[in-house]
């Protein structure tokens, strides 16, 4: 498959939930290898965005497509979706009582890879990982998210994702709720993902972690549409005169960009 054939391409995608039209007629396109940078204010539609490319059922496509390496996938599940080699980091991690960080990892790349993964190989993989997201073997023997602060959250996302080595990951506000010192080591994270081969879609609302995460494309995104689109130049701009100049001199033709 060659690189025009790969990735992600979203052509013109509409998207609702619960009656309401979220999403207006996105287009994106994502090559193998790209970091690319979704900025937007809250309630602007960039979750859906995310939780719409992973196949969430609550969101409902009603006109244009998404294509994954060539295939539409509009109708492709989401644990279909993830075997291609799809990965979503949530705002929200949600605690799971009972259950260890071990063994969720554990479950989860055998879902992935449709193999067992015995402990000790496991914990091999995991290794190098875990000593650059300054993560202890304690906590792996922790229940996932339970009683974990904020950046112990993030750093577990990332640690997944590194074991999962997706595709794509979509990084869905990963800097939330971060200290600068977490946000360094989260983003390193990020950078080591992406040098590992994995496409990157972050998305946040402040530049700030793009200090430590360098896009090649940086779009801003405004009730439900990519209404500007530019290099990392553009988030600073963006962090210097606010949303609301950049909703008021919107680019209406949006174009694929790579």
């Amino acid at each position: 498959m060659n690189k025009q054939e790969s990735g992600l391409k979203i052509s013109n995608l509409k998207v609702k939930t619960a009656g309401k039209e979220i999403l207006k007629g996105v287009s994106l396109k994502i090559n193998p290898g790209e970091i690319h940078a979704l900025m937007g204010r809250n309630g602007s539609g960039k979750s859906t965005l995310s939780y719409t490319i992973m196949g969430h059922p609550k969101y409902e496509i009603s006109e244009g497509q998404i294509e994954f390496n060539g295939r539409n996938i509009n109708d492709v599940s989401p644990d279909e979706r993830a075997k291609m080699g799809l990965a979503l980091s949530f705002q929200y991690p949600v605690a799971i009582p009972g259950v260890t960080v071990l063994n969720f990892l554990k479950t989860t790349l055998k879902a992935v890879l449709d193999r067992e993964i015995p402990i000790k190989e496991l914990k091999a993989m995991l290794k190098e990982s875990m000593a650059k997201l300054e993560i202890k073997d304690e906590f792996l023997s922790r229940y996932v998210n339970d009683g974990f602060s904020g950046g112990e959250k993030k750093k577990l996302e990332i640690l997944h994702l590194t074991l999962l080595k997706p595709k794509l990951a979509i990084l869905d506000e990963t800097d939330s709720g971060l200290d600068i010192d977490a946000l360094k080591v989260v983003a390193s994270g990020i950078s080591a993902l992406n040098e590992a081969g994995s496409a990157v879609l972050l998305i946040t609302h402040y530049q700030r972690i793009l200090n430590y995460v360098s896009p090649q494309f940086v779009h801003i995104f405004e009730n439900g549409q990519i209404t500007q689109t530019g290099t990392k130049e553009l988030a600073l701009q963006l962090e210097e005169f606010g949303y609301e100049h950049f909703a008021h001199n919107a680019t209406k033709e949006v174009n694929y960009v790579s």
